[in-house]
Formats: structure tokens, sequence, C-alpha cells
């Protein structure tokens, strides 16, 4: 019964832990209209690439604590990391209240992308650990509470914001809640090792299980420079080709040097574009359906809404047709949303538009982790920060593209260009769907 008591207190707190994970998403989809243009009802007169630039640590320095958490867990403990995670989101929180220009606002999301990094870094595989029997299902429950908590802060932005007019920096403090709740449930419990470390698997086997260490590695340092202008490219375009590479490379990395399955390679390849799908169309909601409807912020709340029911629900779909097939019927519902906002004015077709775009998303982080978790066990913690990393460091290389596509073109323009990523997610997993359909798990 304690064993019991402690792992759903344990399960309760990292819910709570992405709950602080998932406001700084809405209140960073909110706060771009303050610091936004001044002739758009905006305070501090950004331009929208200057915004894209601010919120980027949001991205990468979630993958930089991702990757580093994954690599270092199983030898400072989970523990560790728990409490890394909350020290990090509470300076976060208290830079993010006090920003008035870009600068303390990058600041801001330093703290805020490492904090949250090191969330997903400690808690992915600690609910993995914890519910080794039934990993798929209870990591999308794990996950009801990113669009959970976008729903939470979207309708407290709209409450508090639009309609009390209460200024943002008592709204931006509304983080300390769910921190201090967080804080308090995980004093003083024993937090288990990894199943990785618990199975017996070695480091090396680990690393060797990811297939392409080194070209993956690689590749999301290149990423994250891209994501802080260190380095640029100068179309948009070349991001994608920069994705084809990646795969082909990384793929070629396993197959030929380390005699290893593809599989993850491919995985770490599609979850780059899953999570920008998500992610950025979702960071610009403001933006690319404000003219739309009447509040952009309710919309979210909206899309969140269905994301957080569905992947409640989501242990029957997955039973019925399999992790994979999940997918590719997420990419094809991605596709047709992100479409039918492209081509609508009206706001009626506009809602339409976004459940559609919401049931396509809505499996993708959480499904793809339970995959990983499932069918490459073997690549433990490392694997599940390499994918959550990969998620973000391409949805911040993506943030100020779309910036830059929102200023020179309409939001027409700037949703076909995004709608390209779900085409290319259903041609993939297309073909995972023939080769994994009848595959079971691994066990270790």
């Amino acid at each position: 019964m304690e064993q019991n008591s402690n792992k759903l207190r344990l399960f309760i707190g990292s819910c709570f832990a992405l709950l602080v994970t998932a406001l700084t998403f809405a209140m960073r989809a909110k706060i771009e209209e303050i610091f936004g243009p001044v002739e758009e009802g905006g305070i501090f007169g950004l331009s929208k690439e200057a915004i894209g630039w601010a919120f980027s640590p949001a991205f990468w320095g979630f993958t930089i604590a991702m990757v580093l958490g994954g690599f270092v867990i199983d030898i400072v403990k989970t523990k560790t990391l728990v409490w890394t995670a909350f020290i990090l989101q509470l300076i976060g929180a208290i830079v993010f209240i006090l920003a008035k220009n870009k600068e303390v606002l990058f600041i801001a999301n330093v703290f805020i992308g490492l904090g949250n990094g090191t969330v997903e870094a400690a808690f992915n595989p600690l609910v993995a650990t914890i519910y080794p029997k039934d990993k798929t299902r209870m990591l999308n429950r794990f996950h009801v509470w990113f669009p959970a908590g976008i729903v939470i802060g979207s309708l407290l932005a709209y409450f508090m914001m639009d309609k009390m007019d209460i200024n943002w920096q008592i709204y931006a403090a509304l983080l300390f809640i769910p921190l201090a709740i967080y804080g308090v449930i995980f004093l003083g419990q024993k937090i288990p090792e990894t199943e990785r470390v618990a199975s017996g698997v070695s480091y090396k086997g680990m690393m060797m299980a990811v297939g392409a260490p080194f070209t993956i590695i690689i590749s999301m340092t290149l990423m994250i420079l891209l994501a802080t202008k260190v380095i640029n490219f100068p179309e948009g375009w070349m991001y994608l080709a920069l994705i084809g590479l990646v795969s082909l490379i990384s793929i070629l990395e396993a197959k030929l040097v380390h005699k290893e399955k593809a599989i993850f390679p491919i995985m770490f390849s599609l979850m780059l574009l899953t999570s920008s799908t998500e992610l950025v169309t979702n960071q610009w909601v403001n933006a690319l359906l404000g003219g739309a409807v009447e509040s952009a912020i309710l919309l979210l709340a909206l899309i969140s809404t269905i994301m957080a029911l569905g992947r409640f629900f989501a242990g029957q779909l997955i039973h019925r047709i399999n992790p994979v097939g999940v997918l590719l019927m997420s990419s094809i519902f991605a596709a047709l949303g992100i479409y039918v906002l492209s081509f609508v004015s009206s706001s009626g077709m506009t809602v339409v538009g976004a459940v559609l775009f919401a049931i396509g998303i809505t499996y993708f982080w959480p499904t793809m982790l339970g995959f990983c978790s499932e069918y490459i066990p073997r690549t433990g913690a490392l694997g599940l920060s390499l994918l959550g990393g990969a998620g973000f460091v391409s949805a911040s290389m993506f943030m100020p593209v779309m910036g830059k596509i929102l200023e020179e073109n309409d939001t027409s323009v700037a949703l076909q260009s995004m709608g390209i990523l779900p085409i290319l997610m259903i041609i993939g997993f297309a073909v995972l769907f023939v080769l994994y359909r009848k595959k079971k798990p691994e066990v270790l």
C-alpha cells in the first residue's frame, strides 16, 4: 500500500511540474501581445522577429537541459534533476515578471527553457519507470497536463487580462502556485532508479541502442547554433533540407558504423517535424488566427482542451491501432486542419479547422515518447531525452522563421508553409505503419 501511495504521489507531483511548463507556454502566447508592436496594441514595441528571438531560448534551452539530463540522470540520480528543474523554473518565473525589454525576456526564457527541459528529462523516465507495463497510456496521461495547463493559462489570460484588465505581471505570478505544490509533494520522497538501470542495460548499451549518437548530438548542436542565430541559413526551406540530411546520415551511421537498427534515428527525424507542427503553430496562435476570431487565446484554449481529453482517453485508441497508426492518423488530421485554416476566413470555419488541427497534434508528443519507451526500451532515459530535445530545438529554429514569414506575408502563406511538415510526416508514418503494425513492444 505504501509503495502504491508513493507511486501515486510521484505521478501527481510530476503532473504539477508539467503544469508549470504548460503555463509558461500559455503565458508566452498571450504576452506576445504585450511585447508586440505598439500599433497592434503592444506596450514594449518589439517586432515579431524580435519576439521570436526572445522566446526561442524556451525551446533551445529546453533542448540543452533535456539532452544533458538524459546523459546524466543515471549518474546524478532523478532526485537531483527534480530539484534542479524546480530551482530553474523558479528563477525563470521571477525574471519573467521583471522583463521590460527583449534582452531580459530572453534571459527569463533561458531559465524557463532549462527548467522545463529538466522537467521532461526527469519525469518522462520516472513515469515510464513507475508504470513499466503501461508506459504509453501513462505517458499520455502525464502529458494531459501540457494541454490542460495551456487551457488553464489561456482562460485565466482571457478573464484576468482581457475582461478584468489585470496587470500581466500579476497573471504571470500564477506560476508560483503549481511550483510550490510540486515542491511540497516531492519533499522527502524516495525516487526509484530508471528502468534501464533496474533492468541491467549498460550505459554503452543505451548509447548503441540510439543507433547514431554522434550524428544526433552533432546535428542538435548545429540546430542550437541556428536557433540562437550564431549561424544563419538564408532561406527557411533550408531547415527542411537540414532535417532530411540529418535523417540520411543518422540512418547510415546506425546501419554501417554501429550495425544497429535505424528506427531511433528515423523517429528522431520525425520528432523534428511533429513538434514544430504543434509548438510553433500554438505559440504564434495570436498572430496566425487573431484576425479570424474574436479571441485567439480562447481558440488556443479550445485546441488544448481537445488535446487534454484526447490524451486522457488515449489508451483505447492506442490499443486498437498501435502507436504508429495513431501517429499516422494524427499527421493526416494535422495537415487537414492547417490547410483548412489557411483557406477560410469566417470564424465558424476557423473553429472547424482548429478542431481538426487539435485532433491531429493531440497524440504527437506522448505517443512518440511511448513508442520509444516500448519498442526501443534499451535507449532508456537518453532516448526519451533526445526525442524531447529534438522536438524543442526544431521548434526553436522555426519560431523566428515563422515570425519572419508573418512579417513578409499574410497568415494564409504562413499556415501553408507550416502545412508542409505534416505532409512529410504522413509519408514517414505510413511506411513505419506497414513495418510495425504487427510488432509487439520489446520487454527488457
